[in-house]
């Protein structure tokens, strides 16, 4: 079996350190932010290149309070694409807006800037890109459009730990960024977590109060706020797998570079890498439109994959949208009826690329009935 992701692997290959701070958090009985949280906080604000990064429970909450901090209402609207996972649109739901959508750029999986602007309404507040996969969205035209009409810019940088766009850091482009630290991510937890990072003090005031109940001294609550907080445990962890994270995030590429090489001529088509960013490789997805049958002759051989999204946000019923029928936006939908996602972790082997590739060309042979 190839495993779509392998979790134990990565813990075999660090679990002395893993196991000597879990201990420790247990020592201290600092269970719930701590010592722990703090300096993995000081870290990853220093590895995102801002000057704060506030830990919370999930990638949501952080998607959530960064809306708030920037002053979301109800009746405001906030741009951001169909084709993501729903915990963009559920924080956007959160903060009582209104998620408005542009469709992606097919090549990038990324909002497409050249419709942002006619998509802005009065009502328009803030601008939500995507990093989707571990690549950029195109930053330049979305913060000119930005800073243009007077728009907040929040990174969703769920999928996007380490990747640059032209050398700067994402989650530091815009105002915001916001992070998962899911265990499948490529900086997991081992639960839960998330961050906010920025470099505006009034944004990280009002994050770390309301992570907290509101509370900038216990049992007194100038905001109604929220129990976001980010457990010790999960710091000490990404404190101890931070520093590794530049070391993974090349190994990712390098398998990359490896199942695009292998994959040549199988009938797939595989990543675009644009030029103006750097790949992290959290999702290694190939495009077919004969996707269903291709996931099951890999299946049959043992190979997982995954598919990285079925159906677009705005064509789920939960968020259905009466404004966005099928076919309003054609390249998320022709994409996500499309694309498959091929087994990528850090300890991928080399074997194991090969393999994989060996059944894509097989199948494509078997489609073509040579």
């Amino acid at each position: 079996m190839i495993p779509f992701v392998d979790l134990k692997a990565q813990y075999h290959s660090i679990k002395p350190e893993i196991d000597a701070a879990i201990a420790r958090v247990l020592e201290t009985t600092q269970f719930v932010l701590g010592s722990e949280v703090a300096a993995f906080e000081k870290e990853f604000a220093r590895y995102c290149e801002t000057d704060q990064a506030i830990g919370v429970n999930t990638g949501t909450s952080a998607l959530h309070l960064a809306l708030l901090a920037a002053g979301v209402c109800p009746g405001d609207e906030v741009l951001t694409t169909p084709f993501t996972f729903v915990a963009t649109v559920a924080a956007i739901g959160y903060a009582g807006a209104r998620a408005t959508y542009v469709d992606i750029d097919p090549r990038s999986f990324t909002i497409d800037p050249a419709k942002i602007e006619e998509a802005i309404t009065p009502r328009t507040r803030v601008i939500m890109p995507v990093h989707l996969y571990g690549q950029a969205a195109d930053m330049d035209p979305i913060l000119e459009i930005a800073r243009r009409r007077g728009l907040v810019v929040i990174e969703d940088a769920a999928q996007a730990h380490a990747a640059r766009y032209k050398g700067k850091r994402l989650g530091s482009l815009g105002d915001l960024g916001c992070f998962s630290f899911y265990p499948g991510k490529n900086l997991g937890a081992y639960g839960e977590g998330g961050a906010v990072v920025t470099s505006n003090p009034e944004y990280t005031e009002k994050i770390r109060l309301l992570r907290d109940w509101g509370a900038p001294v216990r049992y007194q609550h100038k905001l109604k706020g929220y129990n976001y907080r980010l457990e010790g445990m999960q710091g000490a962890i990404l404190n101890v797998k931070l520093p590794r994270l530049d070391a993974w995030t090349n190994a990712r590429r390098a398998h990359a570079a490896e199942y695009t090489a292998a994959l040549a001529g199988s009938g797939v088509e595989t990543p675009a890498v644009c030029a103006y960013g750097e790949h992290v490789f959290h999702i290694y997805a190939v495009r077919t439109r004969q996707r269903a049958a291709l996931q099951t002759f890999l299946s049959e051989r043992q190979i997982q994959t995954g598919i990285h999204y079925p159906i677009p946000v705005h064509l789920q019923e939960a968020y259905a949208d009466p404004a966005y029928p099928p076919g309003s936006f054609p390249h998320t939908e022709a994409a996500a009826s499309e694309v498959l996602s091929l087994p990528m972790f850090a300890e991928l082997t080399s074997e194991q690329i090969r393999e994989v590739a060996s059944a894509i060309h097989e199948f494509g042979r078997t489609s073509r009935g040579a």
